[in-house]
């Protein structure tokens, strides 16, 4: 999944909202993300906008630049360049990652290069008879120090953001393609 998308997530209380569940770890310098949520959308709906890293700047916040460089038959290598963070806190972010992908089923990053040590993504897509369970794991390194409290609370604010985005993304694409018929 997209490096500056997937290194984050949620918990949402809003009843139209889905709930994102969200875990982040911090040990040793290492940052462990587990996103789940699901989503009132087909897996096609949901990996039509989970995979558009060429428009991804239109509904992602902090995002400056997701250009797919290259694509083979089942995968891509993705530049993005953005931020994370509020405030003073803010870091920025520039990545390039080879991104595999099963369609409809599972992306899978992996960090090339940029400003981490360390990015190793892995997102399912599961059907079920109501929409899209979509579950995420991250484990990344940043190139810069995170204290813990702060830092955690950084990538707890990022992924919550981020994958709230892309679920009103989905949504909102979902309710257009509706109201086409």
């Amino acid at each position: 999944m997209l490096a500056l998308l997937g290194c984050f997530a949620v918990h949402a209380n809003a009843d139209a909202d889905p709930p994102i569940d969200v875990a982040v770890r911090v040990q040793a310098g290492e940052v462990f993300v587990d996103v789940n949520f699901h989503v009132a959308a087909t897996p096609q709906q949901t990996w039509a906008v989970m995979t558009d890293y060429d428009h991804a700047t239109a509904f992602i916040s902090h995002l400056d630049k997701s250009v797919i460089l290259s694509r083979t038959e089942d995968t891509l290598l993705v530049s993005q360049k953005g931020t994370m963070g509020w405030g003073p806190f803010s870091l920025p972010l520039e990545t390039v990652t080879e991104v595999r992908l099963t369609p409809f089923e599972k992306i899978l990053g992996h960090l090339v290069s940029g400003n981490m040590k360390k990015g190793e993504s892995t997102t399912r897509l599961i059907a079920d008879a109501t929409g899209t369970r979509v579950v995420y794991h991250l484990e990344s390194i940043p190139d810069v120090w995170l204290p813990p409290l702060i830092g955690r609370a950084l990538v707890e604010h990022e992924t919550r953001a981020r994958f709230r985005q892309l679920v009103e993304e989905i949504l909102r694409r979902k309710d257009l393609a509706a109201a086409k018929r």
